[in-house]
């Protein structure tokens, strides 16, 4: 197909929270997404970075509908998501499907990890015969890196990066064009994390996916991402291509997240110039006014204040987008 395969516009999440005691108590928005847009092509990987509290994981249930979203638009394959019914929306989950962080949790300790992966198959395919749905469980449990023999197995007889495939084999059986990986890898070793990502692209490559990966690092996005947006309480502060990103970062808060990334060089490591954020994340009920990450930047200005700056290009021709009113200095 020509053209993006998913396009969000202007993506808004908001929670109403009561404040204030039971009588005199009021209910406040949470704004834990804030007018995300961007698109994804078919077979790209697009990584989601951000401190935890951002609205990544947020913005990737969004996405599936999971959440309601607030405002703006979600298309998938053309089709707002938002206009269609509870059954023709059920029937595009087939399509999109999502990798959780806890791969244990993620897993029903009473059905073996062959009811597990066959599950959906069950929902989405009640029509398929024992023999053949169980013919499908193994042939992707093999693609996974797991045996066969496995199939009666419990979750528990299972290490993490051992659940972790059982659950990307449950996201794969249908054969999805869309996988959100909700920081897949941050319960697991780094050795078993390096398997999982490096399993990730040799499907991806197989099946002509396309992938929206949340993570909180750096250094795993630059190694399966084509291209890397970093969130801010709910707002894009920069989108670009992998190596663009890395090589010139424009906003003061994607330069703090990539210098905080370990250099395995000790000599570079021990040399580098890092750049350290003062102060907290402020609260998503009470952003600041303006551009949200003033009260941490060290450019900030009488103009952040009063103002949001635009999610612009940098004039590269690259696609590099910046929100920030100083990023050219």
């Amino acid at each position: 197909m020509t053209g993006p395969i998913l396009s969000v516009h202007g993506l808004k999440v908001h929670f109403d929270i009561r404040v204030g005691g039971i009588l005199a108590g009021r209910y406040q928005p949470l704004k834990a997404v804030d007018g995300v847009s961007f698109e994804l092509q078919p077979g790209e990987t697009l990584g989601i970075v951000g401190e935890s509290g951002c609205g990544k994981s947020t913005l990737g249930r969004a996405v599936l509908q999971l959440i309601p979203p607030t405002d703006g638009k979600v298309v998938w394959l053309g089709e707002d998501l938002a206009h269609l019914n509870a059954e023709a929306l059920r029937a595009k989950r087939q399509e999109m499907q999502i990798i959780f962080q806890d791969p244990l949790a993620s897993l029903n300790p009473r059905m073996t990890i062959g009811e597990i992966i066959s599950e959906p198959l069950r929902t989405f395919e009640p029509g398929i015969g024992k023999a053949a749905m169980k013919a499908r469980v193994k042939d992707m449990m093999a693609k996974v890196g797991l045996l066969p023999q496995m199939i009666n197995r419990y979750p528990h007889e299972f290490s993490g990066g051992q659940c972790q495939r059982i659950g990307i084999a449950r996201a794969m059986v249908l054969g999805p064009k869309l996988i959100i990986c909700d920081e897949p890898v941050s319960a697991l070793d780094v050795s078993i994390q390096a398997q999982i990502i490096n399993l990730l692209m040799r499907l991806q490559q197989e099946f002509g996916l396309s992938l929206l990966f949340i993570s909180h690092d750096l250094s795993v996005v630059r190694h399966i991402s084509h291209r890397i947006m970093v969130l801010y309480l709910g707002k894009i502060m920069e989108i670009a291509d992998r190596a663009s990103i890395y090589a010139a970062p424009r906003h003061p808060y994607t330069r703090a997240l990539i210098s905080a990334v370990p250099i395995p060089d000790p000599d570079k490591e021990r040399n580098k110039r890092r750049v350290v954020l003062q102060g907290d994340l402020p609260s998503p009920m009470a952003p600041p006014s303006g551009c949200v990450f003033r009260t941490r930047c060290p450019k900030a200005s009488e103009l952040c204040a009063k103002e949001t700056p635009p999610l612009e290009e940098d004039g590269s021709g690259d696609s590099h987008l910046i929100a920030c009113h100083h990023w050219r200095e």
